[in-house]
């Protein structure tokens, strides 16, 4: 591991950096879209069942086949009165998971709302740590972004692996990001699932 090169690190949690950033945004935009469908369905008739169709079609998309559909599809930028604004890489990653965020806060925040309105209002705020499952999925799916050269984390890593002289090095770099990952992603779900119980049981015991 000695032939790693010193500015590996650095990119690497630059590279984390814009991984986290990608999912944020794609749930920030899948809450914007996904929340009126929500109340859509809860409404039902003919706006209720569209809202349905539609978010279950979110639900199915493959991820990967979007984004690569969005990089022929789309401009490589467009114009924001007058600032150019870039229709590619990063852009393209986070417009191609929010088909499945959207689809998921539709369906967790109908959940939500039905809760709220029954007087359930412990169990509807189960809807916060949702979303925060939600957030360390799309981290993990925003790796996808290495496909179309990406700078994210996974990019950063096999640029670095092609530089190792050996096949040890390059499994014992593989290894290390490997550990990290699990090591911060199951770190992070279990600080969602206490607070998840917590909610719980709180709701339980006020019954």
């Amino acid at each position: 591991m000695s032939a790693i090169t010193a500015g590996f690190v650095p990119a690497f949690l630059g590279g984390l950096l814009l991984n986290i950033s990608i999912a944020g945004a794609s749930l920030a935009l899948g809450l914007a879209l996904g929340g009126p469908l929500a109340l859509l369905r809860l409404g039902g008739g003919a706006p209720g069942r569209l809202a349905g169709t539609l978010t279950a079609a979110l639900r199915v998309a493959p991820t990967f086949v979007v984004m690569f559909f969005l990089l022929n599809l789309l401009p490589a930028s467009a114009m924001l009165g007058p600032w150019p604004v870039p229709l590619h890489g990063p852009v393209v990653v986070v417009l191609s998971l929010v088909v499945y965020s959207t689809a998921y806060v539709s369906d967790t925040g109908l959940d939500a709302i039905r809760h709220w309105r029954a007087g359930a209002h412990e169990l509807s705020l189960l809807f916060l740590p949702a979303l925060a499952r939600a957030l360390f999925v799309l981290v993990m799916a925003s790796s996808t972004g290495a496909a179309i050269g990406v700078n994210e984390a996974v990019t950063v890593t096999l640029r670095q692996a092609q530089a190792l002289g050996s096949v040890g090095d390059r499994l014992l770099l593989f290894g290390a990001v490997i550990l990290f990952f699990t090591c911060l992603l199951q770190g992070a779900f279990l600080l969602v699932e206490r607070l998840r119980l917590r909610l719980v049981a709180h709701a339980t015991s006020g019954r």
